[in-house]
């Protein structure tokens, strides 16, 4: 157990709920550490794309929860310091991933029956996420900005799906055309203690699984998260 500090983070004050907010988690020094340190001193998968390396437990990307079969990584002395002080005990599972200019991930929902709460850090440039809830209904973007500490509790969490397109532009709200860069991303995870109870049958493997529909869903999904790489919150 870790002594847990007064959360720095505040609720934004948009649909969905549950999105908690920290700019400048880090100073722009601690970032330009950062990223100078993932540039030449961590090795990466050699392949194009968005890249990932994995700290703690290694998601499996075919259950979408824990993979006990590879030996737990502690995290490194770079990452210690970036770990959240607002939950009670450090994360299980943490996820660098790199995102090249025009790199995204597909929409997807964390599964419910192997995680609980959700923290991203990002580095480098700025990228607007989009949330959206259900095939054709509200979609909301969010900008995630370079420094800045985001949680997904309650209904962004579980009802929503979020994903970053695949392009090399971003229009802001105000009608700004934002060229992409590099940025970095380090979401954190941690094992869900219990079952989730929030029934959403779209979205949620428990509520699958006990509707019988859980093994279709999820193989088609694991299949798409093979080919995609999915494993980060953005």
């Amino acid at each position: 157990m870790i002594p847990q500090t007064p959360s720095p983070l505040h609720e934004l004050p948009i649909s969905p709920s549950g999105i908690h907010w920290q700019n400048d988690f880090i100073t722009p020094d601690h970032e330009a550490r950062l990223v100078s340190l993932f540039l030449n001193e961590l090795e990466w998968p050699d392949r194009t794309g968005r890249i990932s390396l994995h700290y703690g437990y290694t998601f499996d990307y075919k259950t979408f929860g824990v993979d006990r079969t590879i030996p737990y990584k502690p995290f490194p002395a770079w990452l210690q310091s970036l770990i959240p002080a607002t939950e009670s005990r450090p994360p299980d599972q943490v996820c660098l991933q790199y995102y090249p200019r025009g790199a995204g991930i597909p929409p997807h929902v964390d599964s419910h029956r192997a995680w609980d709460q959700l923290y991203a850090l990002s580095i480098g440039a700025p990228v607007l996420m989009q949330l959206r809830r259900g095939k054709q209904g509200e979609r909301v973007d969010i900008d995630l900005t370079g420094r800045s500490m985001m949680q997904f509790k309650g209904d962004s969490r579980l009802h929503w799906t979020h994903g970053i397109k695949k392009r090399k532009t971003d229009v802001l709200a105000d009608g700004t055309v934002r060229a992409r860069g590099d940025r970095w991303s380090i979401t954190y995870r941690w094992v869900r203690e219990g079952h989730c109870e929030c029934g959403d049958v779209e979205l949620c493997d428990v509520a699958q699984e006990r509707l019988g529909v859980e093994k279709e869903k999820r193989s088609v999904m694991a299949a798409k998260a093979q080919e995609d790489g999915l494993g980060s919150l953005g």
